[in-house]
């Protein structure tokens, strides 16, 4: 599951407007880590959260920030909850300091992660049993949970994460990685019928890379194959959750498929060598993933790390269009 200095306040929402089509889907509902490579510093610590508005210049009321933050676009009906849960409680706002530290630490040069306010991070179930209480005060603000693939595969620890972030007061997301080899809309199916539609959850994540690891599907499309795919995909999960889902990528693919696409889209976008902006120059971003190889207290294993392309009222805002 890589900014331009002046995009650091920016808020990607950015793709394509046209629509699959798609009726409401007839489903019932149901019951990666990698490494950081290049340009290592001495120290292994990521270092505190320190203020992004003075390195991007401008103020909170800034037009400019403003600017940065379009209204979404929502669709026009209206769907009832799977398996409703409270709307996202007060603690779950707290913005706590982030304590993590990187096995493999990277000089990303002028603009580091830790000069952002609010960092989290994603997960599945190579991270194992996870104090969530312990990660959330240790700096997870935020959680991506790896919840299916494909058609027929749930990660085996979504449903214990699911559920124990949502009560350590972690805001969490739930994320699909896709498979090439089945169709879209098949996928987007089994998606819907394995995570439920929580009042309070963060939009769904489209997680689209080439997988050269894979043993069942090595099929890389065409571009425009891609692109059909994925709206397809999108269309589905806005439909059915209400929101504006997000897409995470990696260089790559990102390279072959998705430079000025989906610019209606947020994107998260992972760089773990290199800052974003040498990565991503054209492209605004949402969440940037930095290192696959963190250390936070409550989890034993190497965790992702990420942070939220802006400051802390940033953040709430970004919270309060989105989170229902």
């Amino acid at each position: 599951m890589r900014f331009i200095l002046p995009a650091i306040l920016a808020m990607a929402v950015g793709g394509c407007t046209a629509s699959s089509g798609l009726d409401v889907l007839d489903i019932q509902p149901s019951g990666e880590t990698v490494s950081s490579i290049a340009k290592p510093v001495p120290s292994g610590s990521v270092g505190t959260a320190a203020s992004v508005q003075a390195l991007a210049g401008g103020t909170p009321e800034s037009p400019a920030r403003a600017a940065l933050f379009p209204p979404d676009v929502m669709p026009d009906e209206e769907v009832a909850f799977v398996a409703p849960s409270q709307a996202m409680p007060s603690h779950a706002r707290k913005i706590y300091a982030q304590k993590f530290s990187d096995a493999k630490p990277i000089n990303f040069g002028r603009v580091q992660p830790a000069h952002f306010q609010v960092h989290g991070v994603d997960v599945s179930r190579w991270q194992g049993d996870i104090d969530w209480h312990t990660l959330r005060k240790n700096g997870a603000n935020f959680a991506w949970i790896k919840a299916t693939e494909g058609v027929d595969h749930v990660d085996d620890a979504f449903r214990r994460n699911w559920i124990a972030a949502e009560r350590a007061g972690v805001p969490r997301g739930a994320y699909h990685f896709f498979y090439w080899c089945r169709t879209a809309r098949d996928q987007a199916k089994w998606f819907i019928r394995n995570v439920p539609k929580d009042k309070g959850a963060l939009p769904p994540v489209l997680d689209v890379e080439w997988n050269a690891h894979s043993k069942t599907c090595r099929h890389r499309p065409d571009r425009a194959d891609v692109l059909e795919k994925m709206q397809v995909f999108l269309d589905a999960l806005e439909r059915h959750y209400g929101q504006r889902p997000i897409i995470y990528t990696a260089p790559d693919f990102y390279r072959d498929n998705l430079r000025g696409r989906f610019k209606n889209y947020p994107f998260w976008l992972r760089a773990v060598a290199e800052h974003p902006s040498e990565v991503y120059p054209d492209r605004q971003w949402a969440f940037w993933q930095y290192s696959g190889t963190g250390r936070a207290r409550g989890v034993g294993t190497h965790i992702d790390l990420n942070v939220f392309n802006g400051t802390e009222r940033a953040w709430h805002d970004w919270l309060n269009r989105r989170v229902h």
